[in-house]
């Protein structure tokens, strides 16, 4: 218990000295994943490109930067409304998309360099899933995620109090889905299997108040 108590208190010591900054953050998200659309449940081959096709995304939010004394080291908590999406077309000219409207929440711990002009940081991304399961045509979305889990790997400058930063994220596990047609008639059902491990690029700029 004393032991638990001095390290909280050192950490507590640690805050009260450590610097901390407010920013806004905009980014880019430049997708590097690979989809799968598989035709996986009916009498016709439904998708006409099973790679489809994908979407420049884009997220804002809000950073901030504890920067703790001496050590160089700091903890970046961010909080994004993040948006982006892949189609593809059915042979019935029908553009079935795979949205993804989140809230991410990266927990970063980084570096500083040159006096804090430079930064590199790792952490993970805790993501939300806003995206309601949609209806294209006859198609009806079944299956969206809420809740996932990747991570981040960066750097970033600062200039005055603007900063540049690009990072690549990954996910730790798939983003499936399937889209159903019940109305296919003499066909029968349907079934289109999207498969994704979502990866991106992003390039962003951000000012921060402090």
């Amino acid at each position: 218990m004393k032991k638990l108590i001095s390290t909280l208190a050192i950490f507590l010591g640690m805050m009260a000295y450590s610097q901390v900054t407010f920013g806004l953050r905009a980014n880019a998200l430049l997708d590097t994943s690979s989809a799968s659309w598989e035709n996986f449940k009916g009498a016709v081959n439904t998708a006409v490109d099973t790679k489809g096709s994908s979407s420049t995304g884009f997220n804002v939010g809000l950073a901030a930067k504890v920067d703790f004394p001496v050590s160089g080291w700091f903890v970046m908590p961010e909080i994004y409304y993040t948006s982006f999406k892949k189609s593809v077309e059915t042979t019935g000219d029908v553009e079935i998309e795979a949205k993804s409207n989140r809230i991410d929440v990266p927990v970063l711990v980084g570096h500083n360099f040159l006096l804090g002009k430079l930064a590199a940081f790792v952490g993970p991304v805790a993501s939300y899933n806003l995206s309601t399961d949609n209806t294209y045509a006859d198609f009806k979305e079944n299956g969206t995620k809420e809740f996932t889990v990747g991570y981040q790997i960066g750097a970033q400058a600062t200039l005055s109090k603007f900063v540049l930063n690009a990072r690549y994220e990954g996910a730790f596990s798939k983003d499936s889905r399937k889209f159903i047609n019940a109305g296919a008639g003499a066909l029968g059902e349907t079934e289109i299997r999207y498969d994704n491990r979502p990866s991106m690029f992003i390039l962003g700029i951000g000012y921060n108040f402090k």
